[in-house]
């Protein structure tokens, strides 16, 4: 991925190699997990990791808003169903909807 001048150039995997395309930002990317090789930590470094010390940071420290970002308008129950009928036969079926004005 290189970004130039409000666009990005990025190159994707498909079936006959490569592909580069340029898009304009904002645009929205994903990567696929074979993008990188993970690090395996080493026996010496997982033993420093465990003396160093865990730095505590809040949003508010970062300059983050956790205020609520929803603001609700209305809350109502749906509407009500009418109960449903049991019909004997497709007769029986076509005259209760041509008498309701459905056919």
């Amino acid at each position: 991925v290189d970004k130039t001048d409000g666009e990005l150039t990025v190159k994707r995997e498909i079936d006959g190699g490569l592909e580069t395309i340029k898009v304009k930002l904002p645009a929205v990317i994903s990567a696929d997990l074979r993008l990188n090789e993970p690090r395996y930590a080493t026996l010496p470094n997982i033993m420093k990791a465990k003396k160093k010390p865990i730095k505590k940071v809040s949003p508010k420290d970062m300059g983050v808003d956790t205020g609520a970002r929803i603001e609700i308008v209305t809350v109502e129950d749906p509407p009500v169903r009418q109960a449903g009928s049991i019909v004997p036969d497709v007769d029986t079926l076509v005259a209760k909807l041509k008498e309701k004005g459905h056919i």
